[in-house]
This record gives C-alpha cells, sequence and structure tokens, in this order.
C-alpha cells in the first residue's frame, strides 16, 4: 500500500482458482477467515449501495464487483466494526484485494491482537 490509501489500483490479474488466500498470508485462524468471508459478502452491497450480482470466494473486488479505493477503506472498517476486531491494514496490496477470498485471507491474517 503506499502512503495514501487512495491510491490503489485494481489488481491487473485475477486470483487463481482453488488459491482464496494470498501467498504471504501470515498464520490465519480458519474460523476468523470464514467470519470474514462471511462478512465481506454481507457488507458489499451496503458499502457499494447496489444489489449485487452473485458473488462468491473467487470474485475479482475491482472488476466484477466495483469495487474502489474509496469503499475498499469503508469496507474494512465496517468489517472491523462487524467483527469486532482492528485490523492491520500496513501491508496491504493489490494481490491482497484481487478477490473476495484473498481479502478474507488477508484480514484473518492481520488482525492486531489487544494487550
Amino acid at each position: 500500500m503506499t502512503d495514501s490509501a487512495t491510491d490503489l489500483t485494481a489488481p491487473a490479474t485475477h486470483p487463481t482458482e482453488g488459491t482464496p488466500d494470498s501467498p504471504g498470508d501470515r498464520s490465519v485462524d480458519p474460523e476468523l477467515r470464514d467470519r470474514a468471508l462471511d462478512g465481506i459478502l454481507l457488507l458489499l452491497p451496503r458499502v457499494l449501495k447496489c444489489e449485487l450480482p452473485e458473488v462468491t470466494e473467487n470474485s475479482c473486488l475491482f472488476d466484477e464487483v466495483g469495487l474502489t479505493s474509496a469503499a475498499t477503506l469503508e469496507l474494512i472498517l465496517e468489517l472491523e466494526d462487524h467483527l469486532d476486531v482492528q485490523i492491520d491494514v500496513e501491508g496491504i496490496d493489490q494481490d491482497d484485494l484481487q478477490s473476495v477470498g484473498t481479502l478474507a485471507g488477508f484480514v484473518a491474517g492481520h488482525v492486531i491482537a489487544e494487550d
């Protein structure tokens, strides 16, 4: 991610089938990943303010779903509230935003532990 969160651009490639998580993910809690996935699917229509056609784990966030940089930030904030967690977005990059599944994997691997 660049210094400005609004500098996010759409990834150039589609996610590979069968690889829902980003290659560089930290250790991912499968239960939290499933909750994040469900939350993303629930929150996307609200964040984008429209009904969406069928969105799956492999749906490309920018090309298929229509997510924008601003909507990405809103989605992450809404997801933090929905999951009642804080997400460390310092290391997020385009690969983490390729699909619904890669974002869920990123979220599950980047929750900030409370002291």
